[in-house]
C-alpha cells in the first residue's frame, strides 16, 4: 500500500464541524510559509501525500486480535535488543522538542480508555500489516451445518483463503465439529454400556472423524510453514529498520548541502516507510528510536525554517484529510470495517507523518480523538444489537430443550411408540443447531443442558430396549421351534396333513414378535427355505396334473370359438338336438385350472344366444343350462362342490317362497278394488313370476338330488 497518494476527499456530508476546523487550520498559514513552500517546491516538486485508505480491509481478523508473533512458538520468536546506546536510545534521553510535546498528546498518552485501546489495536496490526491481504471472508453458521459440511467449510477455506485469516473460522469449525462428535460418543458409549459392556473397552471412531482430523492437520502444516517464514521476515525487516536509524543518525555529521541532506533525508523516510513489519515486541522500542532521530533532524533544521515550516504544512494537509475520513467512517453502516479502517488512520497519523504547528496540535488531535470515540461507540451499540438477537436465540433454544425434556418425561410402552419419540427428538436437536449462537456467558451451560436432556432420553430409550432383549431371545426360542417343524416337514408327501401343518407354522410366526437384529435375518432364511422346499414341491406336481386342464381349456377356447359359428337350420327340434350335442361334448372335455373357471361363464353366454333362437320355455332353457352345471360339479374330484349347490338352492326356494307370501299378504289390501287396479294387476304378475321362478329352482333341486 503506498503512503504517498491521496486520502479521498470528504464527499460533502462532513459536519460544520470540521469544515470549520479545517477553515481554522488553513488559513493561518504565513506568506512566509507559502513563500518557503512555493521556493522548495519549484526546486524539488510538491511534497509527496499520505495514501488513500484501501477500501479492501481484512474483516476475518479482528482488531483485537492477537498479532502474528502470539501464534508463534515461544521459542521461535528471538529477543533480539535494540536498546544500544547506539540503535536505541530509551525514552528519557529524548531532547524536549517541539515533536515530543505533540506526542505528549498522542493516544500512547492520553489517560482515555477508547484511545488506548485503539493504540493497542495498532500495535498489534504493525507486525502483519504487509503480510496479510485485507479482505472480507464469509463467517457462516457453523452451529447450523452437520459434520460433512463442517469438514466441507473447512477445506473450502484452507484451499481458497489466506492461511493466517481463517484463524478464528478454523477454530469454530473446529469446536463445532467436537460437539456434535462428543454428543454423538456419548450417545455410543450410553448404548455399549446398556448392552453390558465395559467402560474401559469403549472405543468410538468415524470415517468422518478421521476425515476432519486429516484435513486440520493439513491446515496446521501450512500455517506452520507460513509462520515459519513470516518470523524469517520479520527479523530481516527489523534489521532493515537497525540499518535505516543508523544512516538516519549520520545525516547530522554529512557536510553537504542543505536540500541535498534535506532529499535524503525524505528519501529515508521512504524507505522506512515501506520497510515492511517486525516483531511486535519491537515495534514501541524501534518506533521511539526512529522517531528521537527524526526529531534531532528537525532540530538540525532549525537554521532553514522554510524546510521545517514545509513539512509542517504538508503534515497539517494530510492529517485533515485523515479527519476527513475518519468523519466518513462515523457514518459507515459497517461498523467493524470502519472500527478496522480506523485502526490504519492511526497507525498513519502515528507513522507516516511527522508534527505539524503548535497552535494546531491540541485541535487536529481532539476533532480526530473525538471521531475515534464516536466510531467506537458505534461499534458499541452495534454489539449491544448483535447481544440482543443472542439472547433471542437463548431463549429458543431453552424452549427447545423444556420440549426435549418433556417428550424424554414420556415412556412408551412398545417399539413403535419409541421410533416416534425418536424422530420427535431428532427433529428438535436439528431446531436447536439452526437456533442460532447464544451469548458467550451462556454458551457452556446452554449446551451442557441441551445433551444433559438428549442423554436423558437417549437412557430412557435404551433402558426399555434393554428390557426387550428378554422377550426377544423368548421368540427366539419359539421361531426356533417353528424352524425345526418346518425342516422336519420339507420333504413330507402327505400333502393333505402337511400343508394346513405348514401354513398354521407361517401364521404363528408373523404372530411372535422381534427376534435380536443378529439372529433376525438368518432364522429367517432358514424358516422360508424350508417352507419353500416344501411349497415347491406341491406346486411342482402341480403344475404336473395342471397340463391337463391347461389342455381342456385351449380346446374349451376353441369350442367355445366353433359354437359361435354354429348355424341353426330353423327346425326347432333339430336345432335343439344340434345344441345338446355341443353340450355333451364340452362335458367331454375335462376340467380347467381354477384360475380359469370363469370360461363357464363364457360359454353360457353363448348357450343363451343360442337358446334365444329357439322357441322355448324359459324354464325348458334353464333346466338344459343347468344340466351342463351339474356336469361340470359332477367332474370335481371333491363333492363338496355339489353340498354347497344343494344347500344354495334349498335357500334360493324359501327366498322366493318368502317373496310370494308377501306379495300375496299385499294382495290383501287390495281386496276390495277394481281387478283393472294397475297395480293389482302388478302384483299379480310379480307372484306369477315369482312361481315360475320357484318351479325352476325346485327342477334343479331334484336333478342335483338325482346326482
Amino acid at each position: 500500500m503506498s503512503t504517498h497518494d491521496n486520502l479521498p476527499k470528504a464527499d460533502g456530508n462532513e459536519d460544520n464541524k470540521t469544515k470549520t476546523l479545517e477553515d481554522k487550520l488553513e488559513n493561518p498559514v504565513s506568506e512566509a510559509t507559502e513563500s518557503a513552500s512555493e521556493t522548495q517546491e519549484s526546486q524539488e516538486g510538491k511534497p509527496k501525500e499520505i495514501t488513500k485508505v484501501e477500501e479492501s480491509v481484512e474483516d476475518s481478523i479482528p482488531a483485537e486480535a492477537s498479532p502474528v508473533s502470539e501464534d508463534l512458538p515461544n521459542d521461535e520468536v528471538e529477543e533480539e535488543s535494540v536498546e544500544s546506546t547506539e540503535t536505541s536510545p530509551v525514552v528519557e534521553d529524548i531532547p524536549n522538542t517541539e515533536v515530543e510535546k505533540e506526542e505528549a498528546v498522542s493516544p500512547v498518552a492520553a489517560d482515555d480508555e477508547v484511545l488506548n485501546e485503539m493504540e493497542e489495536a495498532v500495535a498489534k496490526d504493525s507486525e502483519d500489516e504487509s503480510k496479510l491481504e485485507r479482505h472480507d471472508i464469509e463467517k457462516k453458521d457453523y452451529h447450523a451445518m452437520n459434520k460433512d459440511e463442517l469438514i466441507s467449510e473447512l477445506r473450502r477455506l484452507i484451499k481458497s483463503e489466506k492461511i493466517q485469516a481463517i484463524k478464528e473460522h478454523v477454530e469454530e469449525i473446529k469446536t463445532e465439529f467436537n460437539a456434535k462428535f462428543n454428543e454423538e460418543v456419548e450417545q455410543k458409549k450410553d448404548e455399549f454400556l446398556a448392552d453390558g459392556g465395559n467402560i474401559i473397552d469403549f472405543y468410538y471412531s468415524t470415517p468422518l472423524k478421521k476425515e476432519f482430523n486429516s484435513v486440520y492437520f493439513d491446515y496446521k502444516e501450512k500455517r506452520n510453514a507460513y509462520y515459519q517464514n513470516l518470523k524469517k521476515d520479520l527479523q530481516a525487516n527489523l534489521q532493515k529498520r537497525l540499518d535505516i536509524i543508523e544512516e538516519l543518525k549520520g545525516l547530522l555529521n554529512v557536510e553537504e548541502n542543505i536540500n541535498t541532506t534535506y532529499n535524503h533525508f525524505k528519501e529515508i523516510k521512504e524507505r522506512w516507510h515501506n520497510a515492511g513489519p517486525i516483531p511486535r515486541d519491537k515495534y514501541n522500542t524501534v518506533w521511539n528510536t526512529y522517531h528521537h532521530h527524526t526529531e534531532n533532524f528537525y532540530d538540525f533544521l532549525h537554521l532553514n525554517r522554510d524546510f521545517r515550516d514545509l513539512d509542517f504544512k504538508h503534515n497539517l494537509e494530510q492529517k485533515l484529510k485523515i479527519i476527513e475520513r475518519a468523519t466518513e467512517l462515523a457514518q459507515e453502516t459497517d461498523v467493524n470495517r470502519a472500527f478496522r479502517e480506523l485502526q490504519i488512520l492511526h497507525k498513519m497519523w502515528k507513522e507516516d507523518l511527522g508534527p505539524v504547528a503548535k497552535e494546531y496540535r491540541e485541535p487536529i488531535w481532539e476533532k480526530f480523538s473525538e471521531l475515534t470515540k464516536q466510531i467506537h461507540e458505534n461499534r458499541q451499540q452495534f454489539f449491544k444489537v448483535q447481544d440482543k438477537v443472542y439472547e433471542k436465540n437463548l431463549e429458543v433454544k431453552q424452549e427447545i430443550i423444556a420440549k426435549i425434556v418433556e417428550v424424554a418425561a414420556e415412556h412408551p410402552k412398545n417399539h413403535g411408540g419409541w421410533q416416534q419419540k425418536i424422530k420427535e427428538i431428532e427433529a428438535l436437536r436439528e431446531e436447536f443447531f439452526k437456533a442460532g449462537k447464544v451469548p458467550s456467558n451462556a454458551n457452556e451451560e446452554t449446551w451442557s443442558q441441551f445433551k444433559g436432556a438428549v442423554r436423558d432420553f437417549n437412557r430412557n430409550k435404551n433402558a426399555f430396549y434393554k428390557s426387550l432383549k428378554k422377550d426377544q431371545f423368548e421368540n427366539l426360542n419359539k421361531k426356533m421351534e417353528l424352524i425345526k417343524i418346518a425342516e422336519d416337514n420339507k420333504d413330507s408327501d402327505d400333502f393333505s396333513v402337511t400343508t394346513p401343518l405348514m401354513k398354521k407354522i407361517q401364521a404363528d410366526w408373523k404372530k411372535i414378535g422381534h427376534v435380536p437384529r443378529k439372529d433376525s435375518d438368518r432364522i429367517w432364511k432358514r424358516f422360508k427355505d424350508a417352507c419353500n422346499a416344501y411349497f415347491d414341491r406341491i406346486h411342482a406336481e402341480k403344475n404336473e396334473a395342471n397340463k391337463e386342464e391347461i389342455a381342456a381349456y385351449e380346446k374349451k377356447l376353441a369350442h367355445i370359438e366353433a359354437l359361435k359359428e354354429l348355424k341353426l337350420s330353423g327346425d326347432p327340434k333339430s336345432d335343439l338336438d344340434t345344441i345338446k350335442e355341443n353340450i355333451s361334448i364340452w362335458k367331454t372335455i375335462g376340467r380347467v385350472p381354477y384360475k380359469k373357471r370363469n370360461i363357464e361363464s363364457d360359454y353360457n353366454k353363448v348357450l343363451d344366444n343360442l337358446f334365444g333362437q329357439l322357441n322355448l320355455s324359459r324354464q325348458e332353457t334353464e333346466m338344459i343350462k343347468y344340466e351342463n352345471k351339474l356336469s361340470s360339479l359332477a367332474n370335481q374330484s371333491d363333492d363338496r362342490a355339489l353340498r354347497n349347490e344343494q344347500n344354495f338352492l334349498r335357500k334360493k326356494i324359501e327366498e322366493v317362497h318368502s317373496e310370494i307370501r308377501q306379495l300375496e299378504n299385499n294382495l290383501q289390501f287390495f281386496k276390495h278394488a277394481d281387478d283393472n287396479n294397475p297395480l293389482v294387476i302388478e302384483v299379480r304378475k310379480n307372484i306369477g313370476k315369482h312361481k315360475e321362478s320357484l318351479e325352476v329352482w325346485k327342477n334343479k333341486l331334484k336333478k342335483i338330488k338325482q346326482l
